[in-house]
């Protein structure tokens, strides 16, 4: 089954599975445009989280891309992108 948009919602469940929440972090909060290292996680939990994405979603996400996302929402730009079919131009 495909996902149609991955969200915030999505990410915050599997950012709490590949990493835990860090002390003090309320995810809950606003959130979209907060830097991940203020949030408690470094590049190591991002890219944990990236490889369960690519397991539940059936993606490939680019690493530089995900090394490069700051905050979720870049971070679900990035993996939006790659569940959004390319359309011929």
């Amino acid at each position: 089954m495909a996902i149609k948009a991955f969200t915030l919602d999505d990410l915050k469940r599997i950012l709490k599975e590949a990493a835990g929440v860090a002390e003090g972090v309320d995810l809950d909060g606003d959130i979209l445009d907060t830097e991940f290292e203020v949030l408690g996680y470094e590049s190591l939990a991002l890219l944990e989280a990236g490889s369960l994405i690519e397991r539940e979603c059936g993606i490939c996400l680019d690493e530089e891309a995900v090394n490069d996302a700051h905050t979720p929402r870049t971070f679900i730009d990035v993996v939006n992108m790659q569940l959004t079919p390319a359309t011929a131009a």
